[in-house]
């Protein structure tokens, strides 16, 4: 019966021994996360602490751009209608001179260009 006991004893002893093992390789592993993850952290602070600012910059940038290209719409739209309106001014102007050319009055106008001898 004592055998028994003792058996007994050392296999929970060893159980235990196994146990407190697995503990503490559980313990160098979460060490060496954390270690990991502090450095991650630093890292992750310091590409990133900036960030606000740069996205207020750039959100201040983009309104301005914004601004500018409706501007500049608004000018490319006058600069369209005044060259279609001298497109339109060019057509009525050549469309004048071919009738007046076709007339046979103004024909009859005209004076004769003799060529020189």
């Amino acid at each position: 019966m004592v055998t028994v006991v003792v058996v007994l004893n050392v296999l929970i002893s060893l159980l235990c021994f196994y146990a407190a093992w697995q503990v503490w390789n559980l313990r160098r592993t979460l060490v060496v996360v954390t270690a990991i993850l502090i450095n991650v952290e630093r890292s992750a602070y310091l590409v990133l602490h900036g960030a606000p600012n740069a996205i207020s910059q750039g959100q201040l940038g983009v309104n301005g751009l914004r601004e500018s290209y409706q501007q500049l719409d608004i000018q490319l739209q006058k600069v369209q209608q005044v060259l279609t309106l001298i497109g339109l001014l060019q057509r009525a102007w050549r469309s004048v001179r071919r009738s007046n050319l076709r007339s046979p009055s103004k024909r009859l106008r005209r004076p004769r260009r003799y060529k020189q001898r």
